[in-house]
């Protein structure tokens, strides 16, 4: 019984892989992070681009 304690205590190769879970969730979250304030800004720029197309040909005819 000893002996088995022994390498449990010995072993890390779990907590090396929640580690690299962890890290990896991580990136995950940054990425999405990045990707919605990417998104927040493409449609801010798309709406101002159809805004002014739309004031431009309001004001031709």
């Amino acid at each position: 019984m000893l002996h088995i304690a022994r390498i449990f205590l010995i072993d890390d190769s779990g907590a090396t892989a929640i580690e690299y879970g962890l890290i990896a969730a991580l990136i995950c979250v940054a990425l999405l992070g990045g990707a919605k304030s990417a998104g927040f800004s493409v449609n801010a720029l798309w709406n101002n681009n159809a805004q002014t197309v739309g004031d431009a040909l309001a004001n031709s005819q």
